[in-house]
This record gives structure tokens, sequence and C-alpha cells, in this order.
């Protein structure tokens, strides 16, 4: 059975699924001691921090048990620190310590080459296009949506 074109959608989630499995391998092949999952936790945190741990699992679109594991970890790794959230004593948010900041810089050119990987073809101009393209979908789909995710 012949398909037509894919859609929009199926495009979308798919170069993002592909992306982060190549961010995946990347990591792994890095040998800085951290899963993937851990290895987004902390950009994610050190983009949002400090951060409800609630927020950085819907952020990271993974469970809160999910993300608890990553956490517990690597505070014993002493790279991030959980603290009282003042506006919620019963929250918890996370933020990165010091000793996590050069981890994150690695991290950070391990992304940086994947997504050079993905975009290799591409110009500087379409690369920008793209990513302003992207920047509205999200926008117009947080703002129809009460902000989720912004």
């Amino acid at each position: 059975m012949k398909s037509g074109p894919a859609t929009f959608g199926f495009l979308l989630t798919d170069a993002a699924r592909l992306l982060r499995a190549r961010f995946d391998r990347a990591m792994e092949e890095a040998g800085l001691g951290l899963t993937p999952g851990e290895a987004r936790a902390l950009v994610f945190v050190s983009h949002f921090a400090p951060i409800r741990q609630s927020h950085l699992a819907e952020r990271m679109s993974v469970e809160p048990m999910t993300l608890v594991g990553f956490i517990d970890r690597l505070e014993a790794r002493g790279l991030v620190e959980r603290m009282p959230d003042p506006e919620d004593r019963r929250a918890k948010t996370v933020q990165l310590t010091p000793a996590a900041l050069p981890l994150v810089e690695e991290i950070k050119i391990v992304l940086t080459r994947a997504r050079e990987d993905a975009t290799r073809d591409f110009s500087q101009e379409e690369i920008e296009t793209m990513r302003r393209l992207l920047d509205r979908m999200r926008s117009n789909l947080c703002s129809r949506s009460g902000g989720e995710g912004a």
C-alpha cells in the first residue's frame, strides 16, 4: 500500500524522536557517567532553576517518579540540590550546585554536536527560520492551552 506525503505532525514528532535518540547515543558515547535522562535533567535545571520537581517533570515530559530517580542520583553525586519552595513548604525546588556547571557545559557540547549532525546540510538562514517558526508554533500552542510548558 502506497502512502501519501508525510503529514506535518508526523514529520515534526518523528524528527524530535530521532534527534532525541541521536542525543541519547551521543551522551552514552561521551562517557560522562550520566544516563541520557540525567543529562537532560541537568540541562533543564540549568535553564529553569530553581524549579519545582513537578514542573521539571512536566517540562521534560517524564513521569514524576522517573524524575525523582534522576534527581536522587544527581543529588548523590553533588550535582543538584533540593531546597524547600518558599511559596509552598510541601514542595521542593531543584537547582544546580557549582560542581555541576562544568558537566553542564560538556553536555551542551554533546547537544550542539548532535544538533549540528541533524542540520548538517542546512544553511544558517534555514536553521534560524526553522527556530523562529517552531518558537512561534510553541507560543501559539501555549497561549491556547493555558501556558503549559511555556
